[in-house]
């Protein structure tokens, strides 16, 4: 009999932090603050737009990420990952959501193979997942370094929704998790691809499909 899997998203699922704001912060601290705030009030204006819902906002929030990870370009990997580090330790740790994380604890306890995929970078997801584990495994947004050194824009494509869902499934050897926690209607790919989905702390969409589909709801409005 194949082992049992839990595919867990991270942000607003295992932790409240956001990648994006510890990137930012840690960028401030380390001698980029200058570059860092350039960036911030250029894209400014197409995140009040998302917001007030004038433009996709899920496609913005990728172009977010993405832009982001240019301002890592000539960057060493070792840089990289002291970044990772430090957005684990001090953005996504301290926020985290002890309740699904001890669902999460208590499967790793059973046996269950126990997979992140996020639209973090993989980095970052990298450092979250040791916090947890070495058993746990990492899927997220491509963050590549060529030989020691990252290009003009290092990050892959952003590993969220419909791509979050299609890479897990090629993670798991073309079959279906056991079991999916996501937090909102952007993780619905990815929940409705389970054998059981588990709402986290949800959305309004996903807590009203979640309704329409009997699905548990941890956290949040039931």
């Amino acid at each position: 009999m194949p082992e049992e899997v839990w595919v867990f998203d991270v942000e607003g699922t295992l932790t409240a932090g956001e990648t994006w704001q510890g990137v930012g912060r840690w960028l401030e601290q380390n001698g980029r603050r200058a570059a860092y705030r350039r960036f911030f009030l250029a894209h400014l204006p197409g995140a009040l737009l998302a917001k007030a819902g004038l433009i996709d906002k899920r496609r913005y929030q990728n172009k977010w990420m993405r832009d982001l990870a240019g301002l890592f370009a000539g960057a060493s990997a070792g840089e990289v990952e002291v970044m990772a580090g430090w957005v684990a330790e001090h953005e996504l740790w301290p926020q985290r959501r002890e309740d699904v994380l001890a669902e999460l604890r208590a499967g790793l306890e059973r046996g269950v193979r126990v997979v992140l995929a996020s639209g973090t970078y993989q980095p970052v997801l990298e450092a979250f997942a040791r916090r947890l584990g070495p058993e746990v495994e990492a899927l997220g947004t491509p963050f590549v370094c060529v030989d020691g050194v990252c290009p003009q824009n290092p990050a892959g494509e952003v590993n969220v929704a419909a791509v979050k869902a299609r890479r897990v499934r090629e993670h798991l050897g073309g079959r279906a998790p056991d079991r999916a926690y996501g937090d909102t209607a952007s993780d619905l790919p990815l929940l409705e691809l389970a054998r059981e989905a588990v709402a986290v702390y949800p959305d309004r969409v996903l807590v009203r499909r979640a309704r329409e589909r009997g699905w548990r709801v941890l956290g949040g409005a039931g």
